[in-house]
């Protein structure tokens, strides 16, 4: 799953948060700034767990402010051993 988040998410820990709920799920991927302001997650895992990290992501408890995230599915790449922010 790739999730696009959009709002103040960039220099306000957004990817380290994101890195502790993705462990927290058993998930694998990445969290990454976007040169546009956005931070791009690629989770992989069990579907539910993808989903629960959604469910995170557009939660009230992030920090900054999340204004929206849009998220594709597709197959898991198998590209990633942990979870990485970069």
């Amino acid at each position: 799953m790739t999730a696009w988040v959009r709002g103040r998410v960039q220099g306000v820990g957004f990817r380290w948060w994101t890195r502790s709920r993705a462990l927290e799920l058993g998930l694998r991927g990445a969290a990454t700034n976007l040169d546009d302001g956005r931070v791009e997650v690629v989770a992989e895992g069990p579907e539910v767990a993808c989903q629960r990290l959604l469910d995170h992501l557009r939660g009230g408890g992030t920090p900054g402010r999340v204004d929206s995230v849009v998220e594709r599915w597709a197959p898991a790449g198998g590209r990633f051993t942990g979870f990485v922010e970069r």
